[in-house]
């Protein structure tokens, strides 16, 4: 279908031209060729402050590199290596993670400084850094795939940008300034810890070397081949803190280095590093995917690159700052998972093999425990064919491991998080069509890894009682509702596939939410070996990690993570009225949290419900199945309003690779896909006029919301195509079958729509 014209000023013209019928016609690809850039509106400071984890710095949609600002801060605030209310930079790393609870990676740091420094001096805390600097966030500015900042202590402005494997630098001195950069391979934040290190001075214009580490990800190496616009006219050299004169080469623990170049030669100095998980010869070919030193024009490039993954989705409203939240939410949900392979398709495995990725891109930083909710169904959504190359790269993760990852950081898998929530991604690339994997060897890898006896993960006690008992694992309750979830998308795919004695089995074990349900109290509670429950029990009681029966919460906010058959959970409850009341009470509930040693990863409450992190992100969704699709409709209204804003506190709670933005970009349009496999998406309350989703060059899905305004959040009616709609979801076929869905919106509920509460 055709592109109606839209409410920018700028192709005003163009639409009334072609409505009057004059001119030529142009199609949806040309008009969004020539709409405004998108990334105007995208402020990756946003979520660099409170909990939310995120990172400021320059990279490209899903790119290798992650060149952003350290501030030599530990902490959990400082995860990605940054946080607002920091004002000291130590340097700039070029990888990071975006909104995880992680504090890993920062590799490879530079730092520009107009002075000699001792980097011999020993470092027990920031303030030991020798090369620090202050700056001003008045001074800092940052975009997609850009970041500026201005150094104070050394009078240099540093900008960054990155093409897909290769981060550049631009660094301003001051006129007539020394110009130098310090190289620190030894610089780590919270529980990184640099083991074996390398810098080599190749010519007078590149240095090469590696980083190995240990942290969250045990075993990380990372090689790098580093340029630089001019000639290094002098350089200081140190391994484990020791400066090593008279050679080009060192090795250590912990190796840094102070490069000098000649200030006479212009006040600017550029430098392009690629790195590469497998070897400097790889890193040196993927630095020939940008050759040569031109800034502006690398930095042009990746705006254009944001730019066209931005256009995917294209919002109407004349509230500005709801366009800021909007467009980098959606910024933030194409930063993860991350580009792993070479350009030569090569990449490193946890066991130290080098595999190549043939026909596909490999990726890494998988945070699959949140992704599996929204983040990855967007990209289902906008981007079909990198989904088939993530699933690609899990199923080679599972020739190494026998087993799918739960949780990837650079080729290493954590096992960080409960459930096995790759199924879920992958069950749902097959039921929605998906191409461009191996579907048998998906499902045996899904049916394998939910077969294996282990019991770290709590298959074997899972499969032995059809539940998690507490007193042989903790977080029992979330994982025995996880497994039933994946065991529930296992028998989808079963089922399409044909094998029928499949199907029943895991059909049969994904009912094991029965077990935990306590009718007594509403909730899900913890069940020992024995058969009986855990006491005492509160339910506002949360304990971090050890001796739980909850991940990262308490049992009101974990009792609702039944996706897969919410009928049978309304049963369990007594119906839909009870039901509902006691969803109610979740919202109205005070919010006070019990215990010493509470989870900090619950934020954003509204009552108990905890948007700051992801095992809450459905349930507002939940009053759809109940009957009561107006207090859906109120309860999302009511997050989109209170949990997310402008400022660089604008995330209730930890970004995680893009799942937390993810709820915005679908609840914003009205739509969410409450259990990603089921192939439906349930509606909410729209805060735009119309949202247009790009399915293909020549096809698009349209949500109009007639009247909508803060006041006019209820739906009173709704039409699919022209047909009238009395449903509270529609499916995956009908928005990738391009079309319109209207809703016209009111301020009171209209509580005779969408009260048919088939799924």
């Amino acid at each position: 279908m055709k592109k109606k014209c839209t409410s920018y000023a700028l192709l005003g013209m163009l639409c009334a031209l072609a409505s009057c019928g004059g001119g030529e016609k142009k199609d949806n690809k040309q008009i969004r060729e020539e709409a405004p850039s998108l990334t105007q509106y995208a402020d990756p400071f946003i979520g660099t402050g409170d909990h939310g984890h995120t990172y400021p710095g320059a990279t490209v949609p899903f790119g290798m590199i992650q060149l952003s600002p350290d501030n030599g801060t530990a902490g959990w605030d400082w995860c990605s290596g940054y946080h607002y209310t920091d004002s000291v930079a130590v340097g700039f790393g070029h990888l990071h993670l975006s909104g995880t609870g992680i504090g890993d990676l920062a590799d490879l740091l530079f730092m520009p400084v107009n002075k000699e420094v001792d980097l011999s001096v020993p470092v027990e805390s920031r303030e030991d850094y020798p090369y620090k600097s202050k700056y001003s966030h008045e001074n800092e500015t940052a975009g997609p795939g850009y970041y500026q900042v201005y150094l104070e202590d050394h009078d240099i402005n540093a900008e960054l940008t990155t093409s897909k494997r290769t981060g550049f630098h631009r660094y301003t001195f001051k006129e007539n300034d020394p110009q130098s950069v310090v190289v620190d391979l030894g610089f780590a934040i919270n529980w990184d810890k640099a083991l074996d290190t390398r810098i080599t001075l190749e010519n007078e214009t590149t240095i090469s070397g590696y980083r190995h580490s240990t942290g969250w990800a045990k075993n990380q190496k990372v090689f790098f081949v580093a340029k630089f616009s001019k000639p290094v006219v002098a350089h200081n050299l140190y391994a484990d803190a020791e400066m090593k004169e008279g050679t080009e080469e060192v090795t250590g623990a912990k190796t840094s280095a102070q490069l000098f170049f000649d200030e006479k030669s212009g006040d600017t100095l550029e430098v392009r590093l690629s790195l590469s998980s497998v070897s400097i010869d790889n890193a040196r070919e993927n630095m020939k995917e940008r050759e040569g030193f031109d800034f502006d024009a690398v930095r042009e490039d990746a705006s254009e690159m944001w730019n066209k993954t931005l256009d995917k989705i294209e919002v109407e409203t004349p509230v500005d700052s709801l366009k800021t939240i909007f467009y980098t939410a959606l910024y933030h949900t194409q930063l993860a998972p991350v580009t792993f392979s070479d350009a030569n398709g090569q990449f490193r495995l946890q066991n130290d093999s080098i595999v190549t990725a043939r026909d596909y891109t490999a990726y890494s930083t998988m945070s699959l425990w949140d992704t599996f909710r929204a983040a990855q169904p967007l990209m289902t959504l906008l981007d079909p064919e990198r989904v088939s190359d993530i699933i690609n790269s899990m199923l080679m993760y599972y020739e190494e491991n026998k087993t799918l990852p739960v949780w990837t950081l650079y080729g290493n898998e954590t096992y960080t998080m409960t459930g096995n929530h790759a199924i879920p991604v992958i069950s749902e690339a097959i039921l929605k069509g998906i191409k461009g994997f191996d579907v048998n060897k998906a499902y045996e890898a899904m049916k394998v890894t939910m077969m294996k006896d282990e019991e770290r993960r709590g298959v074997k006690f899972y499969k032995e009682y059809g539940y998690v008992p507490y007193n042989l694992l903790d977080e029992s309750v979330t994982i025995t509702l996880e497994f039933a979830y994946d065991d529930w998308c296992i028998a989808q795919v079963a089922e399409k596939l044909g094998k029928e004695e499949d199907y029943n089995y895991f059909s049969d074990r994904s009912e094991a939410f029965k077990h935990l349900y306590d009718p007594e109290t509403g909730f899900m509670r913890g069940k020992s070996d024995k058969g009986q429950w855990h006491e005492p029990f509160d339910p506002k009681l949360s304990i971090h990690r050890k001796g739980t029966d909850y991940t990262e919460g308490n049992a009101w906010q974990h009792s609702w993570f039944v996706l897969h058959d919410v009928d049978e959970l309304i049963q369990l409850h007594g119906g839909d009225q009870p039901f509902a009341v006691m969803l109610e009470q979740l919202f109205t509930e005070s919010s006070e949290i019990k215990g010493g040693d509470a989870s900090p990863d619950i934020s954003g409450l509204i009552g108990q419900y905890a948007h700051g992190n992801e095992p809450s992100h459905h349930i507002a969704y939940m009053f759809n199945f109940a009957g009561q699709p107006w207090r859906t409709q109120y309860w999302v209204r009511e997050i989109l309003k209170t949990q997310y804003n402008t400022t660089p506190a604008g995330l209730s709670g930890n970004e995680d690779c893009g799942q937390m933005s993810a709820w915005y970009v679908f609840s914003a349009m009205g739509i969410y896909p409450y259990n990603p496999s089921s192939g439906t998406y349930q509606i909410g309350s729209p805060l735009f006029e119309k949202s247009v989703i790009q399915i293909a060059d020549d096809a698009e899905f349209s949500i109009k919301a007639e009247n909508v305004s803060e006041e006019n959040i209820y739906i009173q009616s709704a039409t699919l195509n022209g047909k009238a709609l009395n449903r509270t979801y529609i499916t995956h076929e009908e928005i990738t079958g391009g079309g319109e869905l209207v809703l016209v919106m009111g301020p009171q509920p209209n509580k005779n729509w969408g009260v048919n509460t088939e799924k």
